[in-house]
């Protein structure tokens, strides 16, 4: 990484960065401490300001999804009439020292918007017949004032970013220079609501103007507009589920190489996937072999990956527009499950299927998990591992020592989509075509746990998949993978060779 003379990134207050199109910086950027160039003649600014090519671009079409990105936007307006909305995208956050994390907008703000611009901000102002939306962001790095190869976060270190004619030709939204902003909302008068947890100098410049309550609100629908998906949200998700897809048959095929490893080779085999057909993993890979498959989120990935153990992959690509799948399977790691696992698994399995089968229009959202729980708490009774009846056990949650965790989530934007949705909305809602969630039951035996039989002890089993609530029932978006465990075996060989 080229890093011993780039500038110190400048900051709002420092210089270049800072400056308006036509206004020259107050002091020049700062340099790094430890830079091998101690300045900028003025030789060479001049040089650096001349003899460019005019890039713009002029045949731009608008971005793919601006027509869903539209319809979002006025049902936010119908729901807020008359209050200035305020969505921001957020800032870059430091890694370490001058070192940043990738950058994610908001989920709120790519929502709404299809843009992913670190500082980006978009605005709904009142109007008599709505909202008039305005996107803030960043113009072109700055040629005269220098700022385009003396900031951290000039073009020439961090790439071109579009110009704000650009800009609203793909979102279709007028676009305006983020640095204005500020002055505008502490200008700003009447109702005013924000997403709070974004990015700061927005909230400080709009400080006497919102409530908690208030903006909690709009967080609230922000979500719960994300339960049903249209058809543009849908074909992105079955993108993501499609290069899952193709990521779990990459692990497949290297196997041998993870036992004479890690865990972290399965990761890294499974994130090669995701960079190349996706913009990232959608959250952190879960590579859990042998008795790891017992800890829910266990992404160290550090661990030994042994014949005879099973290894639970937890995975999922995002895609470029920052919808993800989600998808787990428990897989032999040579192939072959052996007795005791065939149990544990098959068990998982039929309570999936009974998951499954309770996905449907009119359902509750409940109805899948009770479904998967019931059977798993009924081979638990079978097993000996935990004193019937069945109902008494549900009745106790004394089942949840081995299944642990909740049956399922909404699935979207983020992995567990819609999370501020109200509690009536969500968990105590109605199922409804165009919903996404996954189904994933699954048994979880300790290693350290002995109230169960020794032979059970580390075994570890989730099944996961991403199913698409439709008007006459369900699709499994996942159902490229098998899951049947006869069907895992078969399609573990044929990818062996």
């Amino acid at each position: 990484m080229t890093m011993a003379d780039e500038p110190t990134p400048a900051v709002p207050d420092d210089a270049a960065t800072a400056a308006g199109p036509e206004t020259e910086p107050e002091e020049p950027v700062k340099q790094r401490k430890n830079g091998l160039y101690p300045g900028v003649s003025d030789e060479l600014a001049e040089n650096m300001k001349a003899g460019w090519a005019d890039t713009e671009l002029r045949d731009l079409e608008p971005i793919a999804q601006a027509g869903e990105t539209a319809a979002r936007r006025a049902a936010l307006s119908a729901r807020f009439p008359g209050e200035r909305l305020v969505i921001p995208a957020g800032n870059l956050k430091t890694r370490s020292n001058d070192t940043e994390y990738a950058f994610r907008a908001s989920v709120e703000y790519a929502y709404l918007t299809g843009n992913q611009t670190e500082d980006g901000v978009l605005v709904l102002e009142p109007v008599d017949d709505g909202h008039q939306a305005t996107i803030y962001l960043l113009p072109r790095s700055d040629r005269e004032n220098g700022e385009f190869w003396l900031s951290g976060h000039g073009e020439l270190w961090v790439g071109r970013r579009h110009s704000l004619a650009e800009a609203a030709k793909l979102y279709g939204i007028p676009a305006s220079d983020v640095r204005e902003l500020a002055d505008r909302l502490r200008e700003a008068t009447g109702p005013v609501r924000v997403v709070r947890g974004h990015d700061a100098s927005v909230e400080a410049a709009l400080t006497d103007k919102v409530t908690a309550e208030r903006d909690e609100e709009l967080r609230v629908f922000l979500s719960e507009a994300r339960l049903v998906k249209d058809d543009f949200e849908i074909g992105e998700l079955q993108k993501a589920v499609d290069s899952t897809v193709r990521g779990f048959e990459d692990v497949v095929k290297v196997l041998d190489s993870a036992r004479a490893t890690s865990e972290r080779y399965i990761e890294g085999t499974f994130f090669l996937r995701a960079r190349v057909e996706g913009n990232d993993v959608g959250y952190g890979t879960i590579a859990a072999a042998g008795p790891h498959a017992c800890t829910l989120h266990w992404v160290r990935n550090d661990g030994p990956v042994r014949s005879g153990d099973l290894l639970l992959l937890d995975a999922g690509v995002e895609t470029h527009t920052y919808y993800t799948a989600d998808v787990t399977r428990t897989l032999p790691v040579d192939g072959r499950f052996t007795e005791i696992q065939k149990q544990v698994y098959d068990a998982v399995y039929e309570a999936q299927e009974a998951g499954i089968e309770a996905v449907r229009p009119g359902a509750k959202y409940r109805d899948f998990h009770d479904a998967a729980q019931r059977v798993l708490t009924a081979k638990l009774v079978e097993w000996g591992l935990v004193e019937g009846p069945v109902e008494r056990v549900l009745e106790l949650g004394l089942q949840r020592r081995w299944t642990l965790h909740g049956t399922g989530h909404m699935l979207g934007m983020d992995v567990h989509d819609c999370a501020a949705a109200r509690v009536e909305s969500y968990v105590d809602g109605t199922l409804e075509p165009g919903m996404v969630l996954t189904v994933e039951p699954g048994l979880y035996f300790q290693a350290d746990d002995l109230t169960v039989p020794e032979e059970y002890r580390g075994i570890g089993v989730r099944i996961e998949d991403d199913i698409l609530v439709t008007h006459d029932g369900n699709r499994n978006l996942s159902d490229g993978l098998p899951r049947r465990s006869d069907e895992v075996e078969v399609w573990m060989a044929s990818l062996k060779g």
